[in-house]
């Protein structure tokens, strides 16, 4: 049986390709490749830095939280995809995204189309 080639293997030898797809946070990172001593390639993400919050004021829209609201909720809700609730962290200044929506009449900040680098222009409101 031969040997079946791993899959970021298989993605360096596509000119362009990357291994998150494009909705990822990560789409937009850069792949680093660390040589170990004995010659071996190791592939990382390197880190994904985001501008400073007060630059991205014209970019969000204010939301007030309510009862029964979530990071996915809000994302399927504002973006049409339940997974892009990263880019709303993104926008707020927490560490742990359940922080978002833990208190209802918090007001948190949602990115708009086009809004601050990485965002995805394709989002529906």
């Amino acid at each position: 049986m031969a040997d079946i080639e791993p899959y970021e293997s298989a993605l360096d030898a596509i000119p362009g390709a990357h291994p998150y797809p494009r909705t990822s946070r990560y789409h937009d990172a850069e792949i680093g490749v660390h040589r170990q001593p004995d010659g071996t390639e190791v592939r990382y993400t390197k880190r994904r830095l985001l501008p400073p919050l007060d630059q991205r004021e014209d970019e969000t829209q204010p939301h007030t939280v309510g009862a029964g609201d979530r990071p996915d909720l809000l994302a399927q809700r504002y973006f049409g995809d339940p997974s892009q609730w990263w880019q709303i962290a993104d926008a707020n200044p927490v560490l742990d995204p359940n922080e978002l929506t833990d208190q209802a009449g918090r007001v948190i900040d949602i990115p708009l189309a086009g809004g601050f680098p990485g965002a995805r222009g394709d989002r529906r409101v």
